[in-house]
């Protein structure tokens, strides 16, 4: 038998704001992968990057994400059809940080990136990355979800061993290398950057 889903609980005399504050401050504990998502709506190209990319299906491969009210890149992507989602290494830290920052030319002199075939701007340097068709917009209270079929893609791996991985991992207002060895994975900071949380 199903049961409802639970209310969210909230301790006794607590305010949404002191919930806030306790969320905020539990999700700069928690370390999530980056991703950099690129379109071109019709008005030029745009880039924002993202902490909140997850796998929802795997046939058809299905991926969502948050895109902040607050975003204006993310305002425009939200008019496209078509997307890039790149997932980065430590190796594309400086490329993160370039698209991380406030009112950065994002695909100006000096940027390594490429339109696909089918018009969409893409990094050359990240590579992994998948074009993906937009399915649907679910809004939120100062967000909107979204959620997009992969349409097509590359990996750097290749169906090789994967030990060399080294992954981009946003967390404590910080980005982190995600090292991996034969017995553990440990992480190293790259300092402190945009706080997202």
């Amino acid at each position: 038998m199903t049961q409802p889903p639970l209310p969210l609980a909230r301790p006794s005399g607590s305010s949404p704001a002191s919930l806030s504050a306790v969320f905020r401050n539990a999700f700069r504990g928690h370390p999530a992968g980056v991703a950099i998502v690129t379109a071109d709506p019709g008005s030029g190209p745009v880039a924002l990057t993202v902490s909140s990319l997850i796998s929802v299906n795997a046939e058809p491969p299905i991926v969502a994400f948050s895109v902040s009210r607050q975003s204006g890149s993310g305002a425009a992507l939200m008019e496209a059809d078509t997307i890039v989602v790149h997932l980065l290494q430590f190796s594309n830290l400086d490329l993160v940080k370039t698209v991380a920052a406030p009112g950065a030319d994002r695909f100006g002199p000096g940027m390594d990136w490429e339109r696909l075939a089918t018009g969409e701007p893409r990094y050359r340097e990240v590579r992994t990355w998948f074009r993906a068709r937009v399915l649907g917009r679910l809004p939120l209270d100062g967000a909107t979800l979204l959620a997009a079929e992969l349409l097509e893609g590359a990996t750097s791996e290749d169906g090789h061993a994967t030990t060399s991985r080294e992954p981009l991992v946003y967390m404590d207002r910080r980005w982190h290398r995600l090292e991996s060895g034969p017995a553990h994975l440990s992480m190293a900071s790259a300092g402190a950057e945009n706080a997202w949380f």
